[in-house]
């Protein structure tokens, strides 16, 4: 009997030890080869399997900001599983959004962008690609047209309007802005996107600030999924509460459009004076003059885009123009 049987015969957890000190000696001592393959820019030091992310902290852009005090101007940061370069200079951050655009335009696909997108079928966090590039075709032809943009010019002008009346009917009380501001928001999305019926307050889960607010936080949060294995990440998303919350976002903004877009579909709606953006979209899918065929589907991802984006960019050049008018 040789001297590793009688080993195994009188220590017979053995194999086992063995075979779990093999991943972790390998994670915390990669070997040479590993190491040298690449030029890595420079890098904090890193624990295993977690990588840097115990080091982000609360505030992750002062903590990037302060490593690059320390690291320089582009390093590397292990995020769990995922390898991310970090750019924090002006001249570095021109190579990459327009020297080298094609190669770093596309967003890293995550879980929630995934869930809260319909699985990336909007124009926001969809890969580059052609499928990318009709979305955009047609909503700069169709849907978000300064001509467009324009025709709705008229609500803006009245909610804003109705919002100085209230500030001024309201003085010298203060006025919470934050909440005022939102309002205004909401009401011009669901008046311009919705139609007039609408006011944001229909949601399954509180009104329209409070589910945005949800996916905000979701989308810019770190979620195990993305960074370690998919069943592992899986595991503790749903122990942090994390699968709960985006699963319940997600049911607030499909149900709130589902029932929106069946009330446009009904035979007996009134024709509107203003077509709003659901009327745009189901008239496309009708004429079916786009490459993309529009399904429900599109359209919902369609409409998170424009909750988030459209309306807040008009909002602001048109709020700042009145407010130099008081």
């Amino acid at each position: 009997m040789d001297l590793f049987s009688s080993l195994f015969l009188q220590f017979p957890w053995l194999p086992a030890v063995v075979l779990l000190l093999i991943p972790i000696i390998y994670l915390i001592f990669p070997s040479k080869d590993e190491t040298k393959q690449y030029n890595f820019p420079p890098s904090p030091p890193k624990l295993p399997i977690i990588g840097n992310l115990h080091q982000l902290g609360k505030l992750p852009n002062q903590s990037l900001w302060k490593f690059s005090h320390k690291y320089g101007p582009v390093m590397l940061l292990q995020l769990g599983r995922v390898p991310t370069l970090v750019v924090s200079s002006p001249d570095m951050a021109r190579e990459v959004l327009r020297t080298h655009d094609l190669d770093c335009c596309t967003r890293p696909l995550s879980r929630g962008q995934k869930k809260i997108s319909y699985d990336f079928s909007d124009l926001a966090f969809s890969p580059y690609g052609e499928y990318w590039r009709e979305m955009r075709k047609m909503c700069v032809m169709e849907l978000f047209t300064s001509k467009r943009v324009q025709s709705y010019w008229y609500v803006r002008e009245a909610e804003v309007g109705h919002l100085i009346e209230n500030i001024k009917r309201d003085a010298p009380t203060p006025v919470e802005m934050n909440d005022t501001m939102f309002t205004l928001t909401n009401n011009v999305i669901c008046r311009i996107a919705f139609g007039t019926s609408h006011r944001g307050n229909q949601f399954e889960h509180g009104e329209l600030k409070q589910v945005i607010d949800d996916a905000m936080t979701l989308l810019s949060g770190f979620s195990a999924s993305d960074f370690f294995s998919p069943r592992f990440g899986w595991v503790i998303d749903l122990l942090t509460g994390l699968h709960w919350r985006l699963n319940r976002c997600y049911k607030s903004f499909d149900t709130f459009f589902e029932k929106v877009i069946k009330e446009h579909l009904d035979s007996s709606r009134p024709t509107p004076e203003t077509e709003d953006i659901i009327d745009v979209m189901l008239g496309l899918a009708k004429e079916r003059s786009t490459v993309v065929k529009l399904t429900k589907q599109h359209m919902k991802a369609i409409l998170v885009v424009y909750i988030y984006i459209y309306s807040d960019l008009n909002l602001f050049f048109f709020l700042k123009k009145k407010l130099h008018e008081i």
